[in-house]
C-alpha cells in the first residue's frame, strides 16, 4: 500500500522533534532545560478546573451541536465585546477542539488547487504545511528583523497575484513575539480590501502583551468583518493547551460550510469542557494577569542575559512568549546552533529554520520556565558558544 501523494506535502512542527531528541538525551541520563516547546508553564486557573468536574458530575458528556453549545458561543461573543476586540454575534462562533481545526478548516472550505496562500515567513510551521495539503500554494511574506519582524505592506502588496485567495496574519506573532501597530492593520486591510482577499487572523496571542500595549487587529479596520476569519482559543491565555479548546468568528457566508466540515471531522468538541471554557471567560482575570506579568519579567532577564553573550543579539519582543535571537555571530546555519546548543549546552531551542526560510540566522526560544531555569540555561549556552564565535 502507498500514502497518497498529499501526504508528502504535509510537514510537522519541528519543536516536537526536538522534544523527541531532549527525550533521548534525558533517558541517557542528561539534564535538559526545555526552552523548545511553546505552552504556559502556569497550572489552568483553579475556577475552570471546578467547572469542568462540576460539567463531568452534572452528565455533560454527550454530543452537543457541532458549531459549539449555545452558552458557550454567547460568552464568546460577550467577552470579545467586553475586552474591547469585535462586536459579532454568536452564531458567527464555532468552537473547535483546539485552534489548529479553524485554520483547517478555512483553507479546506475556500482554496482550491493552485490558488496562492500568503504566509508570514518566519511564522507557525502548520500555516504552510496545510496550505501544501490542500494543494494552495505558500508564498512566504518576509518578517524583517529591520522592521521589526512586521509584515512590511509595501512587501505584502508587491507579493499579491490574481491567484492569491487567503492572506494570514498573526500577531503577537510565533516565533518572534512581534505585534502589528494600527498603522500595519490598516495598511493590511487596504491591501485585502483592494484584492478581494479572505484574511485569517491569528490572535491566539493576543492577551500576552506588554508594556501596556494595546492588542490591535485587522478587525478593528471598518469592512474587514465580512472578510476575516478570527483564530482564537483558550490554550495560552488560560494556560489550557492540554484541553484542546479553541473558536473562530466567521464571515456570515462561511459559517455554515465550516460546520458541516466539523460534522464531517470531529463531530463537535468535548461537552465538559466548554463548560469550562465559559468559567474562563466569565471567570477572574487576575490570573492571567498575574501570567502576563509573570512572563514579561522573565523576558526581560533573557532578552538581557542573550544580549550579553558574543555573537548573539535578540530583540526585545512585545508580545508572546519567544525571543528571537539573531545568531549570525556565531558562524554557523541555525540548524547547527539549534544541534549544537542541545547535544552541548544542554538546552533545547528551535532553528528559526523550523519557521520559514526567512529564520535563517535566528534561533527561538520560548521564556514559559522559571527565570532560574532561564538564567541556568543563559549561562550554559554563553559557556558553550564561546568555542563557536567565528
Amino acid at each position: 500500500m502507498r500514502l497518497s501523494t498529499r501526504m508528502g506535502r504535509l510537514g510537522t512542527e519541528s519543536a516536537f522533534e526536538v522534544l523527541a531528541r531532549a527525550r533521548a538525551l534525558e533517558a541517557q541520563g542528561r539534564t535538559i532545560t526545555h526552552l523548545e516547546i511553546g505552552e504556559p508553564d502556569f497550572a489552568t486557573p483553579a475556577h475552570i478546573v471546578d467547572a469542568a468536574v462540576r460539567a463531568l458530575e452534572e452528565g455533560h458528556t454527550h454530543y452537543v451541536p457541532s458549531p459549539g453549545i449555545p452558552e458557550l458561543r454567547e460568552a464568546v461573543a460577550e467577552f470579545l465585546e467586553r475586552t474591547g476586540r469585535l462586536a459579532t454575534s454568536p452564531d458567527r462562533v464555532i468552537v473547535t477542539p483546539g485552534a489548529k481545526p479553524i485554520l483547517w478548516y478555512v483553507l479546506h472550505a475556500v482554496c482550491e488547487e493552485g490558488d496562492e496562500v500568503l504566509i508570514p515567513d518566519p511564522s507557525f510551521p502548520i500555516y504552510g504545511s496545510l496550505a501544501s495539503f490542500v494543494g494552495a500554494t505558500p508564498i512566504p511574506v518576509p518578517l524583517r528583523e529591520e522592521h521589526g519582524f512586521r509584515l512590511d505592506p509595501s512587501e505584502l502588496a508587491s507579493l499579491v497575484s490574481d491567484r492569491t485567495k487567503l492572506l494570514i496574519v498573526s500577531s503577537p506573532e510565533n516565533p518572534c513575539g512581534s505585534a502589528l501597530t494600527r498603522e500595519d492593520v490598516e495598511a493590511i486591510a487596504s491591501i485585502a480590501i483592494e484584492h478581494d482577499l479572505l484574511v485569517l487572523s491569528d490572535e491566539i496571542y493576543w492577551a500576552i502583551c506588554y508594556e501596556g500595549r494595546k492588542h490591535v487587529s485587522v478587525l478593528d479596520v471598518d469592512g474587514m468583518a465580512d472578510r476575516t476569519v478570527l483564530l482564537d482559543g483558550w490554550s495560552k491565555t488560560f494556560a489550557m493547551t492540554g484541553w484542546r479548546l479553541g473558536f473562530g468568528v466567521f464571515p456570515a457566508w462561511l459559517v455554515e460550510p465550516v460546520t458541516r466540515l466539523v460534522i464531517n471531522s470531529v463531530s463537535c468538541t468535548a461537552a465538559f469542557g466548554q463548560h469550562a471554557a465559559i468559567a474562563a471567560l466569565r471567570g477572574p482575570w487576575e490570573p492571567v494577569e498575574a501570567m502576563v506579568a509573570e512572563f514579561a519579567r522573565r523576558r526581560d532577564v533573557i532578552v538581557d542575559g542573550l544580549n550579553a553573550i558574543d555573537g548573539i543579539s535578540c530583540v526585545r519582543p512585545g508580545g508572546a512568549f519567544y525571543v528571537f535571537p539573531n545568531v549570525r555571530g556565531l558562524g554557523f546555519p541555525s540548524r547547527e546552533v539549534e544541534r549544537h546548543l542541545l547535544d552541548d549546552a544542554g538546552v533545547a531551542v528551535l532553528s528559526g529554520t523550523g519557521f520559514g526560510i526567512h529564520g535563517e540566522g535566528y534561533v527561538r526560544l520560548s521564556y514559559a520556565a522559571s527565570v532560574e531555569r532561564i538564567r541556568g540555561a543563559l549561562d550554559a549556552i554563553g559557556a558553550s558558544v564561546q568555542g563557536l564565535v567565528r
